[in-house]
């Protein structure tokens, strides 16, 4: 095993981006109708933290075969810390109200690639 800090000052050595975010995999604890009830709370969480620059990314995850929705999801956001990041996990009305449960991992971005469109004159963006 390798100390996480040591990963990442090798991973920047070498050129890496060596970008640390953490993720959040949202399971759900109760009901679906105990999920389906925090939804609203959860999303208006969601929009604020985006707002502040703390959400990067999150959505919503298909079962093993793809084929069906089961209520997990996937939240990754940008913190100061993997303390910070729980904080920011644990005030989420989903997790709050226990209608889903959480882990939490640091996840460092080395590579890959996002591609933006951006139309002026037609107002649009893409994202791929």
């Amino acid at each position: 095993m390798v100390a996480w800090t040591d990963y990442k000052t090798d991973a920047k050595n070498r050129g890496a981006l060596a970008l640390e975010l953490y993720v959040v995999q949202s399971t759900p604890a109760k009901a679906p109708q105990d999920v389906k009830a925090a939804l609203p709370d959860h999303l208006a969480y969601q929009a604020k933290l985006e707002a502040a620059g703390q959400l990067a990314l999150a959505g919503p995850m298909s079962d093993e075969t793809g084929e069906h929705m089961q209520g997990m999801g996937l939240i990754i956001y940008r913190a100061g810390s993997l303390e910070a990041a729980r904080v920011l996990a644990q005030n989420d009305p989903m997790h709050k109200s226990g209608a889903r449960s959480f882990t939490l991992r640091r996840w460092m971005i080395n590579e890959g690639s996002l591609n933006l469109s951006v139309g002026l004159s037609t107002k649009t963006v893409s994202l791929s």
